[in-house]
């Protein structure tokens, strides 16, 4: 309904000056109640052990690896610099003391940021349904909710996650605002404002991607409409089109990467996430055994290397002199990844058919060619068979065997150079080792040993010989008199291809991720029926809203008889609550697709969209049932309804916001605990 019919009484900057005063009001609230009792609890709390520790190590430069992309780690970290904390403090476990550490700079971003998004949500819904009490009643479902309070409190990812999923619909709706402007300033604006939050959001952790989707989506639906404009020229469609691929496509993507770029620059020394890297990677790090190096660049008969998995984190080919145990395949010298240097990693290239003859003219190895691999330190080819591996079924098991090189014709290998490239060089080649007489790959399974095998990982043969990060190997280190050594410097790889090696491995870990031993997990359906009472009622809220919308899409299509202002109501429910449902759905359903653990807080960005769902149905549905009960005082029912909803988010507030800010005396399930008679569920933990 609009704004002139709702308040006729009343002036257009009258309208405007209330609704401004209670965005104000929103506003301050909402960073009272983030920034309440932030010092506390005084020690490490949750996921803040790995998230200040990465604001620690961007402050100390020192390189390490997460599942997510870098910009929200990186932010906290300049927030910790400027406040004072010398990134000095451990961040072990939680429950460590802070001590005299400055922890609150961090905290205090994180609430900053979280504090925006009770007033994001009210802007969002009241320029969508032109409602003053729904954008109010939108706003408060956000400001009240001890999980959204909660996680604004702690050096997280959420909250700075958030920010900029919200901040991206905002813009997007007020750009939407200026469509009877184009190409003015304040059109411009918001369009940029919007490909910087998605840039943001996506920067923080890939599932920002859900955002990127909504807003393309919506992007879609737009020119679409503008095409079917007759009074538009092509030339100026053409033009809208440009300044969308400009501001939504082009200006993400630049941003993303100079995300990338500031995160490689500050990052530049050597740490615990070298590992999960290839070796060209590694040698761009200060401090790294690879930095400024030198070694010959292609690999010839009779070179001593180490050859490193391609996989995430598995570590160096490896052998010693202990033996598989009995009962596990063969009794021969056992073959494992192990993830530090150590001189068990060196092996001999040589012919599978003659020793190496150091009078003999030097040969490279090429692609194609048949080799044995002779453990340095044991004598010992590397070798397989047709025996059971010990942990990976219908795997074979590699073994080293024979003496002082000499063994049989299952030590023969066939090297593969990815690219069907003619020389093997150091650290760019990515290689694979086909067995010749069983026609498996050695891989590398990522699966630990027991003791038996010193908990290095299990190398197999594996039958699978389609390419793969378990199957695929590097030359890291290189030992040759007889070449020539280059420096390492020169085989560092390039911007871009750091950035794609950094988002495989990202994408590889982040799908990997298992829960650790008693880890509190959740699945997607567990999530909108949480803890909360605001909960509980937006659950009712999306059947209610599908209903309802229904009725009204089949009203309005039959031309059923009703008056102007059920109509426009109707009308306004299907737009704006049609959005938010198109937004919940994109935040929630593909967590059901997700192979990886889950968390609750993975929902949040969901719960905001079906809050502003909420919002908009119950507004609109107490309007309609206000008009068509009593159309003499509907305005009046109207705004009991409103109060009534009101009272009722402050009190489920008032009972639970111990949640949020710390609960005292026993715990809950004790019948002295103030928290007992609120336990309304034996699932509820808390």
């Amino acid at each position: 309904m609009a704004e002139g019919k709702r308040f006729p009484g009343k002036p257009k900057w009258d309208r405007e000056k209330g609704t401004w005063a209670v965005l104000a009001a929103v506003t301050v609230f909402s960073f009272i109640s983030r920034f309440y009792r932030l010092a506390e609890p005084p020690h490490v709390c949750w996921d803040e052990t790995h998230f200040g520790k990465m604001g620690s190590y961007y402050i100390n430069r020192t390189f390490f690896f997460d599942v997510h992309p870098p910009l929200g780690k990186m932010l906290i970290g300049f927030a910790g610099h400027l406040t004072g904390y010398n990134g000095s403090f451990s961040f072990l476990k939680p429950g460590q003391q802070y001590e005299s550490h400055y922890y609150l700079g961090m905290r205090g971003f994180c609430a900053f940021l979280g504090s925006w998004l009770p007033p994001f949500v009210f802007l969002i819904v009241h320029q969508l349904s032109k409602s003053l009490a729904g954008a109010l009643l939108a706003s408060l479902l956000v400001l009240l909710d001890t999980g959204c309070i909660t996680l604004s409190q702690y050096i997280l990812l959420d909250p700075i996650l958030i920010f900029f999923i919200i901040g991206a619909v905002l813009s997007m709706v007020r750009f939407h605002s200026c469509s009877s402007r184009p190409f003015s300033v304040p059109w411009w604006l918001w369009l940029g404002l919007t490909g910087v939050s998605l840039a943001g959001a996506i920067g923080v952790k890939f599932v920002g991607l859900f955002v990127v989707l909504f807003v393309g989506l919506n992007t879609v639906r737009d020119l679409w409409k503008l095409l079917g404009d007759l009074s538009l020229t092509l030339e100026v469609i053409l033009r809208h089109l440009a300044a969308r691929v400009l501001c939504l496509i082009l200006l993400p993507l630049v941003l993303y990467s100079l995300i990338f770029a500031v995160h490689f620059a500050i990052l530049n020394k050597s740490g615990p996430g070298d590992g999960f890297f290839s070796s060209a990677f590694q040698s761009r790090l200060i401090g790294n055994n690879l930095h400024n190096a030198s070694m010959p660049e292609h690999l010839a008969y009779g070179s001593v290397i180490t050859l490193k998995s391609v996989r995430t984190a598995s570590g160096y080919l490896h052998s010693h002199w202990h033996l598989y145990p009995e009962g596990v395949g063969a009794k021969q010298q056992q073959v494992t990844t192990y993830s530090h240097k150590d001189q068990n990693n060196l092996w001999t290239v040589k012919k599978h058919d003659s020793e190496y003859d150091i009078e003999a003219p030097l040969e490279f190895v090429h692609h194609g060619d048949i080799i044995r691999l002779e453990h340095t330190m044991t004598g010992r080819n590397l070798h397989s068979h047709q025996r059971e591996a010990p942990l990976t079924k219908k795997h074979l098991q590699v073994t080293a065997y024979g003496t002082n090189g000499t063994g049989d014709s299952n030590d023969f290998w066939r090297i593969e150079v990815a690219g069907g490239k003619s020389r093997v060089k150091v650290l760019r080649s990515q290689i694979r080792l086909l067995h010749l007489s069983t026609g498996c790959v050695l891989c590398s399974t990522g699966k630990t040993l027991p003791k038996w095998g010193w908990e290095q990982g299990e190398v197999t043969c594996s039958p699978y010989i389609r390419e793969s990060p378990n199957t695929m190997w590097n030359v890291e280190d290189h030992w040759n008199p007889r070449l020539p050594n280059i420096s390492v410097s020169i085989l560092k790889p390039s911007f871009f291809e750091i950035l794609a090696e950094s988002h495989i491995v990202m994408l590889r870990a982040n799908s990997g991720l298992k829960p650790k031993e008693h880890e509190v997990t959740s699945k997607p359906w567990h999530w909108p029926i949480n803890f909360q009472v605001v909960w509980w009622l937006n659950l009712g809220c999306l059947v209610l809203y599908v209903l309802v919308a229904l009725c009204a899409a089949v009203s309005i299509q039959r031309g059923l008889p009703m008056s102007d202002n059920v109509k426009e109501n109707f009308s306004l429910l299907l737009e704006s609550g049609g959005q938010m449902l198109f937004g919940w759905l994109l935040h929630y359903c593909p967590f059901f697709f997700m192979g990886r653990v889950l968390y609750y807080h993975h929902y949040f960005p969901a719960m905001l969209f079906s809050s502003m769902l909420t919002a908009v149905t119950l507004s609109a549905l107490l309007r309609l049932c206000a008009e068509a009960l009593c159309p003499s005082r509907h305005q009046a029912v109207f705004v009991a309804g409103i109060t009534v909803l009101v009272l009722t988010l402050l009190y489920s507030f008032y009972l639970f916001h111990p949640l949020a800010y710390g609960m005292v005396g026993p715990l809950a399930d004790d019948s002295d605990s103030p928290m007992a008679g609120l336990r309304w569920m034996d699932s509820w933990d808390f």
